[in-house]
């Protein structure tokens, strides 16, 4: 066994406790969700001070929530369809409030293109969910593209931990856009191809 593999099951094994404990508890989800959000902004406002470390930190544990809530929900039976919703829509809260932190602190540093990089980086993250979101009331499914919100955190915690944010900025930013595009191009030629069957499906009329 490697050392990552036994990593991965020594994680999954204290998740499961946590969600066992939290399923014990009778919590609601909802609320799960909720302290992730919480916990996100208490990192935002590690960002907009400079601490970044201890920013990545605080990403981390508010990651935990946003692992445990949807399994908590399941373990529960609490699954809902506002449930979904309800998480999504603070998802988008969460990484927009990371990123107004940087707003912050690049501002009070006085580095205006950095604050331009990040309201770049801003723009791709909503625009990389509403391009799925939207896509898929015309097709089935959007899931393409490399910088889904997993990512995203993941970068933002190593630029955090590492004080390597600008770099990271910098890769979200044109990796993000980049994933827009992909879905753009993936959602015009799977919406061709759902026209051209409805075409092939319709009966033409004989002239007699």
């Amino acid at each position: 066994m490697t050392y990552t593999r036994a990593i991965g099951l020594a994680a999954n094994k204290v998740i499961r406790l946590i969600v066992r404990f939290l399923a014990l508890s009778k919590i609601n989800p909802n609320v799960l969700t909720f302290l992730g959000l919480v916990i996100n902004i208490v990192a935002a406002a590690f960002l907009a001070v400079g601490n970044f470390r201890i920013a990545g930190a605080v990403i981390i544990f508010a990651g935990l929530f946003d692992m445990v809530d949807g399994r908590v929900a399941r373990a529960t039976n609490q699954v809902t369809r506002f449930g979904g919703f309800f998480d999504s829509v603070l998802d988008r809260y969460s990484d927009l409030a990371l990123l107004v932190g940087l707003l912050v602190y690049y501002g009070t540093i006085n580095r205006p293109s950095y604050v331009v990089l990040t309201a770049i980086v801003m723009t791709a993250s909503v625009m990389i969910s509403y391009t799925r979101t939207r896509a898929e009331n015309i097709i089935p499914t959007c899931k393409v593209g490399f910088l889904e919100r997993p990512e995203r955190i993941v970068l933002l915690i190593i630029g955090a931990l590492f004080d390597r944010m600008a770099p990271v900025l910098w890769t979200i930013a044109v990796l993000g856009n980049l994933t827009v595009i992909h879905r753009m191009i993936f959602t015009y030629q799977e919406s061709k191809h759902l026209e051209n069957a409805q075409l092939r499906a319709i009966p033409t009329n004989r002239v007699k």
